[in-house]
């Protein structure tokens, strides 16, 4: 049945990011699956004659090294999985280049770490990179640089579908399709009859999350919860998200006719490209706990980011560096830009402003950030 809801997304999203998972472009023994990945560029390149300017994220360097060398099981160790990706790369790249040949077609491979996209100068050459390959008309596919990407807090982007939203969050109203091997999200374990799957969700409840039963395997690194992240995200943003089955050969042109397929994920908002980078892309280099009157100030009125608010303050940054601000539970609510390093942060929260010159010997600002650069990410 064709929804005008889901239609109308997709006629009016120019950029169209579509990222599938290991599961689905591999068999069980961990080899590539050449039919399908036929069948999904068959797919992609009718996305693009429509006019569309079409990403593709691409998992699969793993389970292409895996099947290359025979193992049954995912390592753990990161040092082996940075091999194996670097041996599976090459031939994931390509059966990409085999299937675009029949239709006379061209891959552009884009391989990235975390930094590509968390400083605001290479997050927008990378945007330039991308317009300038749509110009000639080739298929970017995206995979991070499991080779070269180190295994630190905040230094990889964790798995593909943060990464698909971060693609896709470079550009203005995308849609992200998330390939994935079920059928979409369902209010408990997909394995289960008694499960039903949601077919829409237009706003975001706390049980969301709560109610997600992963469904993993030894060649996947992420699950149901990272594509609701991935899917909050870019929501968020302003961007549509759909989950849908990539083992169903007939999503994609279902979906690119409007139809009800999987679960659709409707735009919370629009964002301008400085707060979608501010908000999403950019890593904090600190964080600061405020309290209740200061969340509803920031959440309910829209207000700046005061002092005297502020209960505890960690990391270390300088003034102009993006911090996060998280409430009295931990919970991160938004990112900012600072107007005090962390020292003088230290010295200063929980005081009025009034109190600021006397602890500095002067009061540069009244905001420690301002709400002009507050981004709200809960």
């Amino acid at each position: 049945m064709v929804s005008l809801s889901r239609q109308e997304i997709f006629q009016t999203s120019e950029h169209i990011v579509v990222k599938v998972g290991t599961n689905v472009l591999t068999g069980a023994d961990g080899r590539l699956n050449t039919a399908r990945i036929e069948k999904l560029v068959s797919d992609l390149v009718q996305i693009q004659e429509m006019g569309k300017k079409v990403i593709l994220v691409s998992s699969g360097a793993v389970g292409a090294g895996m099947g290359i060398l025979g193992l049954e099981k995912r390592p753990s160790e990161h040092p082996k999985l940075q091999a194996i990706a670097a041996i599976g790369q090459g031939k994931l790249m390509q059966t990409y280049e085999e299937a675009l040949a029949r239709y006379k077609k061209y891959p552009a491979q884009v391989l990235l770490t975390a930094s590509d996209l968390i400083h605001r100068n290479r997050y927008l050459n990378a945007r330039n990179t991308f317009i300038s390959l749509f110009t000639y008309g080739v298929l970017p596919i995206v995979n991070e640089n499991d080779t070269v990407s180190v295994d630190e807090l905040n230094s990889t982007f964790g798995d593909n579908d943060r990464l698909a939203a971060l693609i896709a969050n470079l550009f203005m109203e995308p849609l992200l399709i998330l390939l994935t091997d079920v059928d979409g999200l369902y209010d408990g374990d997909p394995m289960l009859e008694t499960s039903k799957l949601i077919p829409v969700v237009d706003r975001w409840t706390p049980n969301l999350m709560t109610m997600v039963a992963e469904k993993r395997s030894g060649r996947s690194k992420g699950g149901m919860s990272s594509k609701l992240r991935a899917a909050q995200m870019l929501t968020t943003a302003g961007g549509s998200v759909i989950i849908a089955n990539g083992d169903d050969l007939t999503s994609l042109t279902r979906i690119a006719r409007g139809e009800e397929v999987g679960t659709v994920f409707f735009p919370k908002g629009r964002l301008h490209a400085r707060k979608r980078w501010l908000g999403f892309a950019a890593i904090p280099k600190g964080a600061v706990t405020i309290d209740d009157g200061a969340v509803s100030a920031l959440l309910e009125r829209g207000k700046s980011l005061l002092a005297v608010g502020i209960t505890a303050v960690r990391g270390s940054f300088a003034k102009g560096d993006i911090i996060a601000i998280l409430d009295s539970k931990g919970n991160e609510i938004a990112r900012g830009l600072t107007n005090y390093n962390h020292d003088e942060m230290e010295r200063i929260h929980g005081k009025p402003c009034s109190d600021i010159r006397l602890i500095l010997g002067e009061c540069p600002y009244e905001e420690v950030v301002h709400r002009d650069n507050i981004q709200l990410v809960g």
